[in-house]
């Protein structure tokens, strides 16, 4: 049996979730979000608790048992509090300004690149070197954040580019010196 699928979800108070069919709707003091589950798995709520049950131990029922169960968590987690991924950038001249709502980077190119974010991704920009990315679905932060930083991966050599916050870069040594 799937350890994370058995597991229950507690609801915190400030939160509600609707059960229509394979329809999970959850709202909380940060906003709404929905999502179809798949039809194998069965999403059950009692008080404030809410189970996922799969109905085999076939292979594909085993997996998204886990993952079911994972994704109404990180809903209820982001509709309560928002998830946040910070973007360091790193190298002479590289800088980003917020334009309105919009993200206006200087990654050395011969132009300045304008990064328009999805609805629900609110991006702060408290340093020039330093981009915060915010939003209530995990998986878009995740992807807008992959995308900004897919517009200059760092390179080996000096660290250039846009990192995660958390990042290691490795780096290789450059060329030696010969004769």
């Amino acid at each position: 049996m799937s350890r994370i699928g058995k597991k229950i979800i507690e609801i915190p108070k400030g939160v509600t979730v609707t059960l229509d069919g394979n329809n999970i709707k959850v709202k909380g003091p940060m906003g709404e979000l929905q999502r179809v589950a798949h039809p194998n798995m069965k999403v059950e709520m009692n008080d404030n608790i809410i189970e996922v049950k799969r109905p085999d131990d076939f292979k594909e029922n085993r997996a998204l048992h886990g993952l079911t169960r994972a994704l109404i968590q990180n809903m209820i987690l982001g509709v309560n509090e928002a998830y946040k991924k910070t973007l360091d950038i790193v190298g002479v001249g590289y800088k980003v300004e917020l334009k309105g709502t919009n993200l206006l980077l200087n990654m050395g190119y011969s132009h300045p690149i304008f990064f328009m974010p999805p609805d629900g991704i609110k991006l702060e920009a408290p340093t020039p070197t330093q981009i915060v990315i915010s939003g209530i679905d995990k998986q878009l932060v995740g992807q807008v954040a992959a995308k900004i930083r897919s517009i200059r991966k760092p390179e080996p050599y000096k660290g250039k580019g846009i990192k995660y916050s958390n990042e290691h870069i490795l780096r290789k040594a450059g060329k030696t010196a010969g004769k």
